[in-house]
């Protein structure tokens, strides 16, 4: 029997001290994105565990959207990839901005 072996590192070691495998991320086939769900994906790009296009072919995420999520964990935390902390953060931004919606 062969085993596809996945490119790249199997383990990576997170900023926290904490380690992470390809095992600790989402199922492929992940249709429903809560938080937690982001958080790995972003984690396991940011850290080099996934190539950036390996995370979006894998799951079906334009680069925009992980691009997004990679942003939001960066300037607000992994909080702001909660669905309902969107309008929150994207309104406190446009209050900042002086903009009205």
């Amino acid at each position: 029997m062969y085993i596809k072996r996945p490119h790249g590192p199997r383990l990576v070691t997170l900023a926290d001290g904490s380690t992470m495998t390809r095992a600790d991320l989402p199922n492929a086939n992940t249709t429903r994105w809560v938080a937690s769900r982001k958080a790995a994906v972003v984690k396991a790009v940011d850290a080099g565990l996934l190539e950036k296009s390996e995370a979006c072919a894998t799951y079906g995420l334009s680069e925009e959207e992980l691009d997004s999520w990679r942003s939001a964990v960066a300037e607000f935390g992994e909080g702001a990839l909660k669905t309902t902390a969107l309008q929150k953060f994207r309104h406190s931004d446009q209050k900042l901005s002086g903009q009205n919606c």
